[in-house]
This record gives C-alpha cells, structure tokens and sequence, in this order.
C-alpha cells in the first residue's frame, strides 16, 4: 500500500479528461447502475477496500493547489 504523494503523469491525466470521459458517457447510456455511487462494494468488495484506503493515504500534487 502506497503512502504519501502520487507521482503525478500527464499521458494518464489528458487521456483522464479526453478519451475516457467518451466512453463513460456511452457506458451509462447503456449500463443502468455504470457509475452510481457504492456499486464498486457489490461488483468486487476487495477491491473497493482497497481503493477506499489509497484515496484515504495518499494524495495528489494537485491537492497541495487546492484550497
């Protein structure tokens, strides 16, 4: 488990506000509970543990910007 800053990438942060928000908006026209809030604990519990936590423990370099 990683603590501390994430090491930021530009490659994966444009491709973040491009090409994934395309299919995003397609997935949830098409699958009716893609993207609701909790539905990643019924699809893989461990997972969403595990991701609850590096969000809790780690930040962005972003973040420091941030208010």
């Amino acid at each position: 488990m990683k603590f501390g800053m994430r090491k930021p990438s530009l490659k994966k942060l444009i491709r973040a506000r491009t090409t994934s928000r395309a299919k995003r908006a397609i997935k949830k026209s098409v699958i009716p509970f893609y993207g609701k809030k909790g539905s990643g604990w019924i699809k893989d519990p461990k997972k969403a543990a595990y991701n609850a936590v590096y969000k809790k423990t780690t930040f962005s370099i972003f973040d420091l910007f941030k208010k």
